[in-house]
Order: C-alpha cells, then sequence, then structure tokens
C-alpha cells in the first residue's frame, strides 16, 4: 500500500533564509522543529549524511543533504514507522515571488502499517508539520502565526501517550 502526504506553506522571506532553517534542524537552535510542543528531532552527529536519530518513536537516517535546500530522512525498521519502506524530506522551493518550504513523507507497506498510520501516525504527522511551518511562518512574518490545530484525535492521542510515558518511568524504565 502507498502512503504519500504533502505539506507547503509559503514563507515571506528569501531561499537562502528559510534554507538556513532547514540547516537548524536538530542543532542547539533548531528553528524549524517545533521542540518546544513535540519530542525533538535528535541526531547521532550534526545534519548531514548517515546522521541516525529521531522524533519521539520514529526512527531514521539522513540519506540525503543539500545544504540550504533539502534533507532527506530514510525511516528505520524499527519505531513507529516499521514496517514502512520509504523516506520524508523537508526543502525549500524558491518561486520568482514567494518562497515554498515543503515537507513530503512517500512509503510503500503492507495493510497493517498503513492502518496504523492512518488511525496513529498520519493526525500527529499533519499537526507537528503544521506546528513546524507556524514556527518558520512566525520567525519571518513577525507575528505569531497559528494555523495549525490540534484536533480532538491528536489530544487524546497526545494525552494517551504521556500517560503510558509516565507509567513507564514510574515503573523504573
Amino acid at each position: 500500500m502507498k502512503i504519500f502526504n504533502k505539506h507547503d506553506r509559503i514563507i515571506p522571506a528569501t531561499q537562502d533564509a528559510v534554507g538556513r532553517v532547514i540547516d537548524s534542524l536538530s542543532g542547539p537552535d533548531d528553528a524549524l522543529w517545533p521542540w518546544e510542543k513535540w519530542p525533538p528531532m535528535i541526531l547521532d552527529s550534526v545534519l548531514g549524511v548517515g546522521a541516525s536519530g529521531g522524533h519521539g518513536p520514529v526512527r531514521y537516517r539522513v540519506s540525503e543533504y543539500v545544504p540550504g535546500r533539502r534533507a532527506v530522512f530514510q525511516f528505520a525498521e524499527a519505531g513507529l514507522m516499521k514496517g514502512v519502506d520509504g523516506h520524508h524530506y523537508f526543502e525549500v522551493i524558491s518561486r520568482r515571488r514567494y518562497v515554498v518550504i515543503r515537507h513530503v513523507l512517500d512509503g510503500d507497506c503492507n495493510f497493517s502499517a498503513w492502518l496504523k498510520w492512518r488511525l496513529l501516525v498520519e493526525p500527529l504527522h499533519d499537526t507537528v508539520i503544521e506546528d513546524a511551518f507556524d514556527k518558520v511562518e512566525s520567525k519571518f512574518s513577525g507575528a505569531t502565526v497559528k494555523r495549525s490545530q490540534w484536533g480532538l484525535w491528536v489530544r487524546l492521542l497526545r494525552s494517551m501517550r504521556a500517560r503510558q510515558r509516565r507509567r513507564t518511568e514510574a515503573m523504573g524504565g
């Protein structure tokens, strides 16, 4: 089965400026990933081909990196995306009058991984990416931008995950 998910946002800035935001991914001054509200993106080294890590229970490694333009992450056969053969990436696209920041997730999987994606992962994924794009747009617009909406299902899934984490920590794990 196929998973394909794309998010675009027009950003009021230059390609180089938005490219620097992509370059900051997983660093100490990460200006893209919404680590303030979500598990941070953590890599075992600086952003570059071969670095591995993830965010929360999603695991991947950097398979392509073009500074200031594109960062591609190949899913590992572990974690929440286990069973999905694919990748996700951020890129910056220059148009005549504006810049687009884009995130694409593309993969192939069996029915059970697809069902897990549709019910559990996709709602959270869509919200975290829109939160990331809100963060970038706010940085360049000079105003707080809040376009993403945390629906009831997203709030419920996050609450269940938080309870699970607290239970694990209480048991010493």
